[in-house]
């Protein structure tokens, strides 16, 4: 077997007085792909730089192969010193006659090779720095969240640049999609110990529960033997007379043991405080136009967004989302057209950029708005630190400044402002940077119980797909088009199509989901839809499901009177027999909508 490019051994590393890393280990062979998971505060990043050789453990080894090259990008390129973007680009190359490559990658990421770093957006720094490690061509490639600030036919085109290296690869990222297209071993880095599983991350989740289950029934096992240590430390014949040392020190060693074995992280608490519901209708364009000089960024476009609705907004950046999002919530008004934003609205908002966050407040000030101890949470008051450890920050954080706080940790600040007021539409712009995976899988439960409407931008194709019942996207030129169903379903039923002029010499689908979008309604020969007659059917039967319903609740009402049989026995006997019927004819009606709903997905595919 051949020897690993990168190994890191018995890596060791203290901040703060708690160890970070105890033991951590690392092996990287030619051509191997891993991802590097765990949770937000536990040394993922710190991890990645000391196999960087950006920063030394306090104990342990890190080996390179002589002659190996290496690439890391971070989470935060520094681009400054450099006056161009192509400057900083070759300024990574091992041999400066491949200046070619620097020009290739910088044109595949979209990016001007005169641009002067200094005023780049965050996207841009990020893609900046993509040409940089790539175009270099190293042995080993070490990637901290590549995914941040990207657009979706970036991130589409960095998957398939990634598939096509021969490099050795380990990477850090909340986007499971591409954890599930790229990796081929994991590793769980877990309260400073690193676990290894040789297989891809779509096997991770169950993996870790099987772990963590194992853990209980150690836990358990160990609780049995301190209870039988006590037992004896109590009554024993021995104890009576004589303390033995050595079983004292043992009974230390046990509880020390069991100290360590429970899980000190916990799990965010992530629960959104709603107000009363908004109208039908939350907000309604109209020929709605706007535009940024002579550039269109919204045209004409006919929407309507309903109390419920959970629309995703999709488009290469710079295509307006976000001005797109600031019209529908009425933050903008429009050059041309209405948007009307319904009067009952009561909207929270989560900012990409974390603008609303003071770096140099502290946690607690951020959360109380600087007036005590207690968080308003609802209709209630909440101490601040109770509530910060339903966000997993830890008491001595509260004076922190918010300047000081990880990535993952601002990501989880303004999630903990945002939940605590109350609303009936989340507006969401990037809520899934930086955050980590079991959180992420926490705010999707959270979405999918919340009862308003949400409204959401994002890249993460998998986030899309699980939250959204429609998907709003740009497809050039200022037009919008909305899609039902999530990003997957997008996919098909554009057949392929880029989601915008900007990216459409980059962007190309796989050949399986060319041939499913085949079959979508586009309206070319051969495509077959639903008759006029089973259409409107399936057009009126939602609606008459609805007042089934109603009418079904109004008679178990009046039958739920204990008084009823005994004051007017025919009345009980109607409304027995009205219910009995209704309840028959919601049933016939959920399944004559249900073959009709099959017979409309088979004949689209």
């Amino acid at each position: 077997m051949a020897p690993p490019l990168l190994h890191l051994q018995n890596i060791t590393l203290t901040l703060g007085g708690k160890p970070l890393l105890n033991g951590a280990e690392l092996a990287v062979g030619t051509g191997e792909r891993v991802c590097l998971v765990g949770r937000n505060g536990s040394g993922k990043s710190t991890f990645l730089r000391i196999a960087a050789g950006e920063i030394l453990p306090d104990s342990g080894t890190r080996f390179l192969q002589p002659g190996c090259t290496l690439r890391y990008l971070p989470q935060e390129p520094d681009l400054s010193g450099h006056a161009t973007a192509l400057d900083y680009v070759t300024a990574g190359l091992t041999d400066p006659s491949q200046e070619w490559r620097a020009n290739v990658m910088l044109d595949a990421l979209g990016m001007n090779p005169s641009h002067d770093p200094a005023t780049m957006s965050g996207g841009e720094s990020r893609r900046c720095a993509l040409a940089r490690v790539l175009a270099a061509e190293p042995d080993v490639l070490l990637l901290d969240e590549p995914t941040n600030h990207l657009d979706m036919p970036t991130i589409e085109w960095l998957e398939r640049e990634l598939l096509s290296l021969r490099t050795a690869l380990v990477i850090i990222s909340h986007d499971r999609r591409l954890l599930e297209t790229l990796s081929r071993s994991v590793v769980w880095l877990d309260r400073g110990v690193t676990k290894r599983l040789d297989q891809g991350f779509e096997r991770f989740e169950s993996w870790r529960e099987e772990v963590l289950e194992q853990e209980e029934r150690d836990a358990h096992k160990l609780d049995r033997q301190i209870a039988r240590e006590e037992d004896w430390m109590r009554y024993g014949v021995t104890a009576r007379r004589k303390r033995n040392v050595r079983r004292v020190a043992e009974l230390a060693s046990l509880r020390a043991n069991r100290r360590d074995a429970v899980r000190p992280q916990g799990n965010v608490t992530l629960e959104a405080q709603t107000t009363g519901p908004s109208g039908k209708l939350v907000t309604v364009a109209e020929e709605a136009c706007k535009s940024w000089g002579e550039r269109p960024i919204v045209k004409d476009l006919d929407l309507r967004v309903l109390r419920g609705d959970r629309m995703g907004i999709v488009g290469a950046n710079g295509a307006g989302k976000t001005t797109l999002l600031r019209l529908l919530t009425g933050v903008d008004a429009p050059d041309s057209g209405t948007v009307t934003v319904g009067p009952s609205v009561a909207m929270v908002t989560l900012d990409q950029q974390r603008r609303a966050l003071d770096p140099t407040s502290t946690l607690a000030d951020t959360l109380t708005g600087g007036g005590g101890d207690m968080v308003q949470v609802g209709t209630e008051k909440r101490h601040v630190i109770g509530y910060m450890k339903d966000f997993l920050f830890r008491p001595e954080q509260a004076r922190t400044p918010v300047g000081q706080l990880s990535g993952g940790e601002r990501g989880r600040l303004m999630l903990a402002c945002a939940l605590a007021r109350p609303s009936n539409i989340l507006v969401l712009d990037e809520p899934t940077n930086d955050l980590d995976l079991e959180t992420l899988d926490l705010l999707q439960d959270m979405l999918a119980s919340y009862d308003g409407t949400v409204l959401l931008v994002s890249h993460d194709r998998d986030f899309l797909d699980r939250i959204c019942t429609s998907v709003l996207a740009a497809t050039g030129a200022g037009s919008w088009t909305e899609y039902a169903g999530g990003y997957s379903d997008m996919l098909v039923q554009r057949e392929g199509k880029p989601l915008d002029e900007r990216s459409s010499e980059t962007v190309t689908f796989p050949a399986h989901e060319k041939a499913e979008a085949a079959l979508s309604p586009s309206g070319k020969s051969g495509t077959r839809k639903l008759s006029y007659k089973d259409q409107h059917a399936l057009d009126r039967l939602p609606a008459q499901m609805a007042e089934l319903e109603a009418k079904i609740v109004t008679l178990r009402k009046a039958l739920a009177d204990p008084d009823l049989y005994s004051r007017d026995p025919t009345a009980f006997a109607r409304h027995s027999e009205a219910l009995d019927t209704a309840e028959r004819a919601l049933t016939d009606t959920e399944e004559q909508w249900l073959e009709l709903e099959m017979k409309r997905e088979s004949l689209q595919g």
